[in-house]
């Protein structure tokens, strides 16, 4: 088995581990305020990331990690982890499906790998770099081409309010355009419903390493295109099929 084949299929068995500790649900709530008062972290965001890590690092103890709630190691061997053990906590705070774990693996070259496990969803998303883009275990591709006005479009908001007023206005200038807007709550669920067809594309500002490593790979190999770039002093990442990324990003105001 190729390395990336093993660092694919231990991905594949940490996110369901986690998937399994995060379904039982607590019945009280242990919550800390990280960026803003509405950007939260949960005792459960805190025990997922330390089954990811201690699964990791008995598995391979020379890999690196980032991970959101701050589980950060230098590596040795060449790769590592970026993980974000609750993607879309409000969600799971609330009970809301679509949350997600998400398993990034980076090496020299860029993400390598990535897993995105939705529960709720009963989903598992992967990709392995160059080998295309799956949904339990069958072969996916983004649509296209789709046009803009046929488009069905995701999106999310950032935590810092003042950011949104500026995000307001993406929307202000697309929804007019686009076949209707879907808030997910989870970036790394969007990304791979860009990649399954699920939804035509996916605009959102100020995303982490986190919420796009996984995603983002998943996504191009089912034949999306993903950027991020700076608008108005964020970051605006952008997903879509080739011909409606173009329509998108001429929509966005300057």
């Amino acid at each position: 088995m190729s390395n990336e084949n093993q660092i694919l299929e231990l991905a594949l068995s940490i996110a369901r581990q986690a998937g399994e500790l995060l379904m039982n649900r607590p019945a009280s709530w242990d919550l800390t305020v990280k960026s803003t008062a509405i950007d939260i972290a949960t005792q459960m965001d805190h025990a997922s990331e330390k089954l990811i890590v201690e699964a990791i690092l008995s598995a391979r103890p020379n890999d690196g990690i980032i991970g959101e709630e701050g589980a950060d190691r230098e590596g040795t061997s060449g790769f590592t982890w970026v993980i974000d053990p609750i993607d879309g906590t409000v969600n799971y705070f609330y009970g809301l499906p679509g949350w997600n774990i998400s398993i990034g693996v980076k090496d020299s070259q860029g993400v390598l790998v990535g897993v995105v496990h939705s529960p709720t969803f009963n989903s598992m998303w992967h990709a392995v770099r160059g080998g295309g883009a799956f949904l339990n275990n069958e072969k996916i591709e983004c649509n296209n081409p789709v046009q803009l006005d046929k488009a069905l479009i995701a999106t999310g908001f950032a935590y810092e309010v003042k950011d949104r007023e500026n995000q307001i206005e993406i929307i202000d200038q697309l929804i007019l355009k686009i076949r209707d807007i879907r808030r997910m709550g989870a970036a790394a669920t969007d990304l791979c419903c860009v990649a399954s067809g699920m939804v035509d594309g996916y605009i959102e500002t100020g995303l982490k390493e986190w919420d796009l490593a996984a995603g983002s790979l998943i996504a191009r190999e089912a034949g999306a295109v993903v950027t991020t770039q700076i608008w108005r002093g964020m970051e605006l990442t952008i997903a879509a099929g080739p011909e409606l990324f173009k329509q998108i990003s001429r929509a966005i105001p300057e």
